[in-house]
């Protein structure tokens, strides 16, 4: 069974119970672009406590928030097929600019008008292939324009991530904000520091790793998103411009994985100018992972050492040309050059060297270890990270050859 498939069977279940189902939201909003939906979420007149019984296998994803996530046979990857179910509901007041403080179960319309876009408020009959459209949002479609429903002040005070998500889908889906819409996020983008973090985050990743990651920036630096999200960037139209023109070559360089563009190449182009421990800072801010802000700083603190490629010598490019994020690091460094002097002399050099040393040469074995070390009667201490490094150093820069050369170099050093 397809996603697909089972999306129409919750819904058919429902029906048959005598209830109120409909497909909601994206899934509604993609179909009608022609795109394939991602996931698929039903709503419904029935109340979770309802739910529950007519489906074997069901999580609580929210059922105070009347959401019941409904598992499915398993689809071909072997994991079990999901649709989310949420009962039709009105929100209370919103007092975190998050979440609703309550909820009541409401009709249908209702449902609708409390949603965020016209775009992501129509519902869907799979079974009568009825589009159900309460707030206009298959014109909104039509129109390419992107409008809150209802007062756009009153959506952005409820939830304030609701500003980021209209970059997202304005840039995603080739859309003109609405500009009652535009305007509300222009004199609210200040608050957006309300949201955590890690939602501001994940908006963020979302945006500059899709392929409209230029318009989504673009909408970023034009309605005052950009500045209250990353306040470690100066404030300066001559930076604004420098970061439009690097968003515009990230467009077209050549990624080095089969993701495409990662967040953290992305977010490096962008803080790059501020150096290793602003960037820093603006990870532990944003709350990033681990890897993700290490990878970052890892970027932006090698982006200048990058540049004298063609003269360093072997045993201090090494360590850049095996690290995990060198393709990376050579499209961030191609960009830039793009951007600005156009000289990627640095990037050919390193190029050429992944591409014609075999893999043996270029991260050989070392000729010595802390065996070694220690079987010339040496006590393990600080002085063996100078010694092996002083060994594989002179190893890397073919100065050595063996381990015997290798022993002889670093005797003097004990």
């Amino acid at each position: 069974m397809t996603e697909l498939q089972f999306a129409i069977e919750v819904v058919r279940r429902l029906r048959d119970a005598g209830h109120e189902a409909v497909w909601a939201g994206g899934c509604v909003r993609d179909s009608l672009l022609g795109l394939e939906p991602a996931d698929y979420d039903v709503a419904t007149s029935a109340r979770p406590d309802q739910v529950r019984p007519l489906f074997r296998r069901t999580l609580e994803m929210g059922a105070s928030f009347g959401v019941i996530e409904v598992l499915g046979p398993n689809s071909d990857d072997g994991e079990p097929l999901k649709i989310q179910i949420a009962t039709f509901r009105s929100d209370g007041e919103y007092t975190d600019g998050r979440r609703p403080d309550a909820v009541r179960w409401a009709s249908a319309k209702e449902d609708a008008l409390r949603r965020d876009f016209t775009i992501n408020g129509m519902f869907f009959d799979p079974l009568t292939q009825t589009l159900i459209d309460h707030v206009g949002g298959q014109d909104d479609l039509g129109a390419k324009v992107l409008r809150a429903i209802g007062d756009p002040h009153a959506r952005f005070t409820e939830d304030k991530l609701r500003m980021l998500r209209a970059v997202r889908f304005a840039a995603r889906f080739d859309l003109t904000i609405d500009g009652a819409t535009r305007e509300a996020i222009l004199q609210r983008a200040g608050e957006i520091v309300a949201v955590s973090a890690e939602r501001i985050a994940e908006e963020l990743r979302r945006i500059l790793t899709h392929p409209t990651r230029y318009r989504g920036l673009n909408y970023l630096l034009d309605l005052g998103l950009f500045a209250a999200i990353l306040e470690e960037i100066p404030d300066d139209p001559r930076h604004s411009t420098s970061i439009d023109a690097l968003m515009g070559y990230l467009q077209d360089v050549t990624w080095p994985t089969a993701r495409g563009m990662t967040f953290p190449l992305a977010f490096a182009a962008l803080v790059h100018p501020v150096g290793a421990k602003v960037a820093e800072a603006a990870t532990r801010r944003l709350k990033l992972s681990r890897d993700e802000g290490d990878r970052i700083v890892w970027l932006v603190r090698h982006m200048g050492i990058l540049r004298d490629a063609p003269t360093m010598a072997f045993s201090k490019l090494q360590p850049l040309l095996i690290h995990p994020g060198i393709g990376e690091l050579l499209a961030l460094h191609r960009t830039i050059q793009m951007a600005t002097l156009r000289d990627f002399r640095a990037v050919e050099y390193c190029e050429t060297i992944l591409r014609d040393t075999p893999a043996d040469e270029l991260d050989p074995a070392p000729l010595i270890t802390g065996e070694d070390l220690t079987a010339m009667g040496l006590t393990p201490g600080p002085k063996f990270k100078t010694m092996l490094q002083a060994a594989r150093d002179a190893q890397l820069d073919r100065l050595i050859s063996t381990r015997e050369e290798a022993i002889v170099l670093v005797r003097p050093m004990q």
